[in-house]
Protein backbone atom coordinates (compact mmCIF):
# COMPACT_ATOMS: atom_id res chain seq x y z
CA UNK A 1 0.00 0.00 0.00
CA UNK A 2 1.68 3.33 -0.75
CA UNK A 3 -1.24 5.47 -0.27
CA UNK A 4 -1.83 8.37 2.60
CA UNK A 5 -1.63 7.50 6.08
CA UNK A 6 -2.92 8.93 8.80
CA UNK A 7 -0.36 9.80 11.58
CA UNK A 8 -1.83 11.01 14.83
CA UNK A 9 0.56 13.12 16.74
CA UNK A 10 0.27 13.31 20.70
CA UNK A 11 1.80 14.97 23.79
CA UNK A 12 0.24 15.03 27.17
CA UNK A 13 -2.81 12.77 28.64
CA UNK A 14 -4.33 14.03 31.30
CA UNK A 15 -6.92 15.65 33.42
CA UNK A 16 -4.96 18.55 34.76
CA UNK A 17 -1.83 19.02 32.70
CA UNK A 18 0.46 21.48 33.32
CA UNK A 19 -0.69 24.92 31.60
CA UNK A 20 3.10 24.82 29.15
CA UNK A 21 1.85 20.96 27.77
CA UNK A 22 -2.00 22.10 27.89
CA UNK A 23 -2.59 22.82 24.55
CA UNK A 24 -1.40 20.10 23.30
CA UNK A 25 -2.76 17.57 25.64
CA UNK A 26 -5.92 15.73 25.65
CA UNK A 27 -7.42 14.45 28.25
CA UNK A 28 -8.30 10.71 29.19
CA UNK A 29 -11.96 10.58 28.06
CA UNK A 30 -10.97 12.22 24.62
CA UNK A 31 -8.50 9.35 24.22
CA UNK A 32 -10.69 7.05 24.45
CA UNK A 33 -13.25 7.94 22.75
CA UNK A 34 -10.99 8.68 19.83
CA UNK A 35 -9.35 5.38 20.19
CA UNK A 36 -12.90 4.04 20.37
CA UNK A 37 -13.76 6.09 16.64
CA UNK A 38 -10.57 4.26 14.98
CA UNK A 39 -11.84 0.90 16.53
CA UNK A 40 -15.24 1.29 15.03
CA UNK A 41 -14.23 2.45 11.71
CA UNK A 42 -12.05 -0.54 11.19
CA UNK A 43 -8.94 1.59 11.16
CA UNK A 44 -5.93 -0.81 12.00
CA UNK A 45 -2.71 1.14 14.47
CA UNK A 46 0.90 -0.03 13.15
CA UNK A 47 4.25 1.63 14.49
CA UNK A 48 6.80 3.92 12.95
CA UNK A 49 8.91 1.05 12.30
CA UNK A 50 5.56 -0.90 10.84
CA UNK A 51 4.78 2.25 8.16
CA UNK A 52 8.72 2.35 7.41
CA UNK A 53 9.78 -0.69 6.68
CA UNK A 54 6.55 -1.57 4.28
CA UNK A 55 6.87 1.76 2.62
CA UNK A 56 10.90 0.34 2.02
CA UNK A 57 10.20 -3.17 0.95
CA UNK A 58 6.54 -3.40 0.01
CA UNK A 59 5.54 -5.09 2.60
CA UNK A 60 1.67 -5.26 2.98
CA UNK A 61 0.02 -3.04 5.44
CA UNK A 62 -3.22 -3.33 6.58
CA UNK A 63 -6.63 -2.17 4.77
CA UNK A 64 -6.71 0.53 7.03
CA UNK A 65 -3.46 1.91 8.58
CA UNK A 66 -3.40 5.02 10.99
CA UNK A 67 -0.34 5.06 12.98
CA UNK A 68 -0.68 6.93 16.97
CA UNK A 69 2.16 8.79 18.11
CA UNK A 70 3.11 10.56 21.17
CA UNK A 71 6.20 12.77 21.73
CA UNK A 72 8.32 13.93 24.67
CA UNK A 73 7.53 11.11 26.89
CA UNK A 74 4.57 12.09 29.45
CA UNK A 75 3.77 9.87 32.47
CA UNK A 76 0.07 10.16 31.38
CA UNK A 77 0.79 8.13 28.66
CA UNK A 78 1.72 4.94 30.65
CA UNK A 79 -1.26 6.11 33.66
CA UNK A 80 -3.88 6.93 30.81
CA UNK A 81 -3.25 6.15 27.36
CA UNK A 82 -1.45 2.27 27.75
CA UNK A 83 -4.59 0.47 29.26
CA UNK A 84 -6.84 2.34 26.34
CA UNK A 85 -4.46 1.17 23.94
CA UNK A 86 -4.00 -2.30 25.38
CA UNK A 87 -8.33 -2.46 26.06
CA UNK A 88 -8.04 -2.29 21.96
CA UNK A 89 -4.89 -4.24 20.81
CA UNK A 90 -3.48 -0.73 19.31
CA UNK A 91 0.61 -0.19 18.44
CA UNK A 92 1.67 2.79 19.24
CA UNK A 93 5.00 4.85 18.97
CA UNK A 94 6.53 7.01 21.99
CA UNK A 95 9.28 9.37 21.13
CA UNK A 96 11.23 9.89 24.61
CA UNK A 97 13.91 13.19 25.05
CA UNK A 98 15.68 11.39 27.46
CA UNK A 99 17.36 13.61 29.38
CA UNK A 100 13.41 15.05 30.23
CA UNK A 101 12.96 11.49 31.30
CA UNK A 102 13.23 10.74 35.38
CA UNK A 103 15.98 8.67 36.23
CA UNK A 104 19.80 8.98 35.66
CA UNK A 105 20.10 11.47 32.55
CA UNK A 106 17.21 13.60 33.77
CA UNK A 107 18.13 17.54 33.63
CA UNK A 108 16.25 20.53 33.36
CA UNK A 109 13.60 21.79 30.56
CA UNK A 110 10.84 19.21 31.43
CA UNK A 111 7.09 20.86 31.02
CA UNK A 112 5.23 18.68 33.14
CA UNK A 113 5.56 15.15 34.99
CA UNK A 114 7.42 12.50 32.55
CA UNK A 115 7.40 8.90 32.64
CA UNK A 116 10.38 7.11 34.61
CA UNK A 117 12.31 4.39 32.65
CA UNK A 118 10.44 1.55 34.65
CA UNK A 119 7.51 2.87 32.90
CA UNK A 120 9.02 3.42 29.71
CA UNK A 121 9.83 -0.48 29.79
CA UNK A 122 6.20 -1.60 30.78
CA UNK A 123 5.18 0.17 27.54
CA UNK A 124 8.06 -1.29 25.24
CA UNK A 125 6.58 -4.61 26.94
CA UNK A 126 2.98 -4.08 25.87
CA UNK A 127 3.76 -3.83 22.11
CA UNK A 128 5.08 0.12 22.34
CA UNK A 129 7.54 1.10 19.70
CA UNK A 130 10.09 3.63 22.16
CA UNK A 131 11.34 6.18 19.30
CA UNK A 132 14.30 8.84 19.90
CA UNK A 133 13.20 12.67 19.94
CA UNK A 134 16.51 14.13 20.95
CA UNK A 135 17.78 13.98 24.37
CA UNK A 136 17.14 17.81 25.29
CA UNK A 137 14.39 18.51 23.16
CA UNK A 138 15.90 21.58 21.12
CA UNK A 139 15.56 23.02 18.26
CA UNK A 140 17.81 20.89 16.15
CA UNK A 141 17.80 23.28 12.76
CA UNK A 142 19.54 25.67 14.95
CA UNK A 143 22.17 23.79 16.15
CA UNK A 144 26.06 23.54 15.14
CA UNK A 145 27.01 20.32 13.46
CA UNK A 146 28.55 18.73 16.98
CA UNK A 147 25.96 19.69 19.40
CA UNK A 148 23.38 18.14 16.51
CA UNK A 149 24.95 15.01 16.08
CA UNK A 150 25.50 14.26 19.82
CA UNK A 151 21.54 15.33 20.58
CA UNK A 152 20.63 12.47 17.85
CA UNK A 153 23.48 9.78 19.03
CA UNK A 154 23.15 10.40 22.47
CA UNK A 155 19.52 9.63 22.88
CA UNK A 156 19.50 6.93 20.61
CA UNK A 157 22.32 5.14 22.70
CA UNK A 158 20.77 6.12 26.00
CA UNK A 159 17.24 4.32 24.80
CA UNK A 160 19.71 1.30 23.70
CA UNK A 161 21.37 0.82 26.92
CA UNK A 162 18.45 1.29 29.09
CA UNK A 163 15.79 -1.24 26.81
CA UNK A 164 18.43 -3.37 24.87
CA UNK A 165 17.49 -2.47 21.54
CA UNK A 166 18.71 0.84 19.62
CA UNK A 167 15.62 2.40 18.27
CA UNK A 168 15.27 2.97 14.73
CA UNK A 169 12.70 5.59 14.28
CA UNK A 170 12.42 9.28 15.55
CA UNK A 171 10.54 12.60 16.02
CA UNK A 172 12.15 16.32 15.46
CA UNK A 173 11.02 17.95 18.78
CA UNK A 174 8.73 20.84 17.78
CA UNK A 175 9.12 19.53 14.19
CA UNK A 176 11.52 21.46 12.84
CA UNK A 177 14.43 20.22 10.55
CA UNK A 178 16.30 20.83 7.44
CA UNK A 179 18.37 18.71 5.34
CA UNK A 180 21.55 18.80 7.47
CA UNK A 181 19.47 17.69 10.38
CA UNK A 182 17.69 14.68 8.48
CA UNK A 183 21.00 13.88 7.54
CA UNK A 184 22.40 13.91 11.26
CA UNK A 185 19.35 11.65 11.88
CA UNK A 186 20.18 9.52 9.24
CA UNK A 187 23.68 8.99 10.28
CA UNK A 188 22.66 8.62 14.05
CA UNK A 189 21.01 5.32 13.20
CA UNK A 190 17.43 5.79 12.65
CA UNK A 191 15.74 4.46 9.57
CA UNK A 192 13.07 6.92 9.51
CA UNK A 193 11.94 10.20 10.85
CA UNK A 194 8.54 12.14 11.66
CA UNK A 195 8.19 15.43 11.32
CA UNK A 196 4.73 17.66 11.63
CA UNK A 197 3.36 19.10 8.57
CA UNK A 198 -0.11 18.35 9.75
CA UNK A 199 -0.82 16.38 6.63
CA UNK A 200 -1.52 12.50 5.85
CA UNK A 201 1.94 10.74 5.55
CA UNK A 202 2.53 9.75 1.86
CA UNK A 203 5.75 7.68 0.75
CA UNK A 204 6.80 10.38 -2.04
CA UNK A 205 7.97 12.46 1.08
CA UNK A 206 10.28 10.52 1.96
CA UNK A 207 11.47 7.78 5.58
CA UNK A 208 12.70 11.34 7.04
CA UNK A 209 10.11 13.85 6.87
CA UNK A 210 6.82 11.81 7.11
CA UNK A 211 4.22 14.41 8.11
CA UNK A 212 1.32 13.71 11.23
CA UNK A 213 -1.53 15.37 12.05
CA UNK A 214 -1.69 17.26 15.59
CA UNK A 215 -4.19 16.10 17.95
CA UNK A 216 -4.75 18.60 20.69
CA UNK A 217 -7.39 19.59 23.63
CA UNK A 218 -9.80 21.25 20.60
CA UNK A 219 -9.86 19.00 18.78
CA UNK A 220 -13.29 17.44 19.61
CA UNK A 221 -14.89 14.30 18.29
CA UNK A 222 -15.92 15.28 15.20
CA UNK A 223 -12.97 16.86 14.16
CA UNK A 224 -10.71 13.63 14.85
CA UNK A 225 -13.15 11.20 12.68
CA UNK A 226 -12.47 13.90 9.79
CA UNK A 227 -9.05 14.34 10.62
CA UNK A 228 -8.32 10.43 10.57
CA UNK A 229 -10.52 9.68 7.06
CA UNK A 230 -8.00 13.16 5.84
CA UNK A 231 -10.96 15.01 5.35
CA UNK A 232 -10.56 19.14 5.65
CA UNK A 233 -7.28 18.55 7.01
CA UNK A 234 -5.81 21.28 4.74
CA UNK A 235 -8.15 23.72 5.93
CA UNK A 236 -8.22 22.67 9.69
CA UNK A 237 -4.46 23.80 9.72
CA UNK A 238 -4.45 26.29 7.60
CA UNK A 239 -3.46 28.98 10.19
CA UNK A 240 -0.80 26.36 11.81
CA UNK A 241 1.04 25.84 8.07
CA UNK A 242 1.26 29.69 7.15
CA UNK A 243 2.85 30.58 10.82
CA UNK A 244 5.05 27.84 10.22
CA UNK A 245 6.39 29.04 6.73
CA UNK A 246 6.63 32.14 8.33
CA UNK A 247 8.47 30.95 11.12
CA UNK A 248 10.74 28.79 8.82
CA UNK A 249 11.81 32.28 7.29
CA UNK A 250 13.08 33.40 10.69
CA UNK A 251 14.71 29.98 11.60
CA UNK A 252 16.81 29.36 8.68
CA UNK A 253 17.75 33.74 8.80
CA UNK A 254 18.89 32.83 12.31
CA UNK A 255 20.84 30.13 11.84
CA UNK A 256 22.72 31.83 8.73
CA UNK A 257 23.93 34.79 11.80
CA UNK A 258 24.49 32.33 14.53
CA UNK A 259 27.30 30.26 11.46
CA UNK A 260 28.50 34.15 10.56
CA UNK A 261 29.29 35.17 13.78
CA UNK A 262 31.60 31.30 14.63
CA UNK A 263 32.65 31.92 10.88
CA UNK A 264 34.30 35.62 12.46
CA UNK A 265 35.33 34.73 15.39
Amino acid sequence: MTGPVPVLMYHAVGHRPARAAYGLSVSPEAFTAQMALLGERGFTPVTTAGLGHAWRTGAPLPDRPVLITFDDGYEGVHRHALPVLAGHGFAATLFVSTGWLRGPYAGDGAPDTMLDWDQVRELAAAGTEIGGHSHTHPQLDQLGDERLRSEAVRCREIIAEQLGTAPVSFAYPYGYSSRRVREAVRRAGFAQALAVGNALARRAQGPYALRRVTVRRATDIERFGRLVEGRDVGRAFARDRALTKGYAVVRRARRAAAVLVRTRT
